[in-house]
């Protein structure tokens, strides 16, 4: 049994080391020129504008119009189009629909030399070229080709609204579209002609869906079925086709950019106050409670890591995440929680040896007495990092939903950040039950079955 109980210690350290090593260094093999990545490092961290440096503007309808909630939504599926059709994926994009602004945050591209973020962000806000098109052909870069570049049936402004819709036969959602007068003849024809054929749908050069036609459509009503379509997919397909429908030009409010080399040294003056804040915390615990202090830093180490690889996507069940400097000190903050709840245990441990218990019982009791504490100091915690990530995250999210009471007071300008600090603080506390008091409970108590380190001084005591 205590051969058994002391293998654990050695365990758990290994998993900490392999998690430790992995996390920062990744696993990647090449093969010829190409890198294959297995588990991304430290170093493919995605971060932030205001670390990276980048764009940040806001838009808002030209000429003074009052947009509604839907026509927003529709000029925010054409942002988006357009960052990801220009490959920038890691973007920030926010609605205020009180004030009828759009806010807009993408980082620099990576080694970019010449890039113009005044043409870039002119070139979001221009009009939507949204067309109906006979086929589905397209060329090498994905572009219309043959008789689809050819062949335009409807234009944006042949289109009344799409809204998403359900069908009350099979329950699917489905896109519902209403035709002007203009597009109804012209609509008609076409699928009457392309009855088993195709009609793709276009935003600028970007094919958005393609749906098959079944029947014609004379009475300037279709609806677009997809087995595939959810929800959302329905209602961002809907706005993306509203979108080519704007009676509004989007115009400039704002524009700022934030310089790379401000942004990296500010992260790198973080990055070394946190090394050197770890490593005078593990100082001082190993002082004062000596062999439990030289545990709470293997878990120390643990958790950070594991708060690192909860950003890089490490685990599948989390994608990777965009990391600001409000992150990082959501990631020091929560360390430093942690550190309380290994004083907190440590010091259970010392009292309960020097009022006379043995060894054995005085580690159960001071790990037993110490979760209470620890666990309604963190719990009020993660209630604090769930409001954050609610109230400044995406508003399509779970926590979103539940705190939407919340998110409504406050601006749009500042959910990025904030979102980051709280997603950095709810990784941390979950790291530090998982680590901080889960993986050092298990190594003390695999370690202490060692006779030569049973003395209770070792453990704090002041025998």
């Amino acid at each position: 049994m205590k051969k058994t109980r002391g293998f654990v210690f050695f365990v758990v350290l290994a998993l900490i080391a392999a998690l430790t090593y992995t996390t920062f260094f990744g696993i990647s093999w090449w093969y010829g020129d190409t890198e294959h990545v297995i588990i991304k490092g430290a170093d493919s961290i995605r971060w932030g504008i205001d670390i990276r440096g980048g764009v940040d503007c806001t838009f808002k309808p030209a000429d003074g119009f009052d947009a509604t909630k839907d026509q927003l939504n529709a000029a925010v599926s054409v942002i988006k189009t357009r960052l990801i059709t220009n490959n920038i994926t890691d973007y920030e994009v926010y609605t205020d629909y009180d004030q009828d602004r759009i806010i807009v945050r993408f980082p620099w591209k990576p080694d970019e030399t010449d890039f113009d973020p005044e043409k870039a962000v002119d070139e979001l806000g221009e009009t939507a070229l949204l067309t109906f098109r006979e086929g589905d052909e397209k060329d090498e870069n994905g572009a219309p080709a043959g008789v689809t570049k050819e062949k335009v049936i409807l234009e944006g402004n042949d289109i009344e609204k799409a809204e998403m819709a359900v069908n009350t036969q099979n329950g699917q959602y489905v896109v519902r579209l209403v035709l002007k007068d203009s597009g109804k003849t012209k609509f008609s024809e076409a699928t009457g002609r392309l009855i088993g054929g195709y009609i793709s749908i276009w935003m600028d050069e970007t094919e958005i869906s393609a749906p098959q036609v079944r029947d014609q459509i004379t009475g300037g009503e279709a609806v677009i079925e997809n087995p595939s379509f959810t929800a959302e997919t329905a209602r961002e397909l809907a706005d993306k086709i509203n979108s080519g429908a704007l009676p509004f030009k989007l115009e400039r409010e704002s524009f700022n950019t934030i310089s790379p080399t401000l942004g990296q040294s500010a992260k790198d003056v973080m990055v070394l106050a946190g090394v050197i804040a770890f490593i005078l915390i593990c100082i001082m615990m190993i002082l004062i409670y000596r062999l439990p202090g030289v545990i709470a830093c293997f878990a120390l180490a643990a958790q950070v890591s594991g708060m690192v690889a909860l950003v890089t996507g490490y685990f599948p069940v989390f994608p990777s995440f965009t990391l600001t400097l409000p992150g990082i000190a959501g990631i020091i903050l929560s360390t430093g929680m942690a550190v309380d709840a290994n004083v907190i245990t440590n010091a259970r441990i010392k009292e309960e040896i020097n009022a006379g218990k043995s060894l054995d019982a005085a580690l159960r009791a001071g790990y037993d007495r110490a979760f209470s504490s620890i666990f309604d100091g963190n719990i009020t915690v993660i209630i604090v990092a769930l409001i954050l990530m609610g109230a400044f995250g995406p508003t399509n999210s779970f926590v979103s939903t539940m705190f939407s009471f919340i998110f409504k007071w406050f601006g749009a300008s500042a959910e990025g950040l904030v979102y980051s600090f709280g997603y950095t603080l709810f990784a941390g506390v979950l790291m530090n039950f998982i680590m901080g008091v889960g993986a050092s409970k298990l190594m003390l108590m695999g370690i202490s079955r060692f006779k030569f380190l049973r003395n209770p001084w070792l453990y704090g005591g002041d025998r």
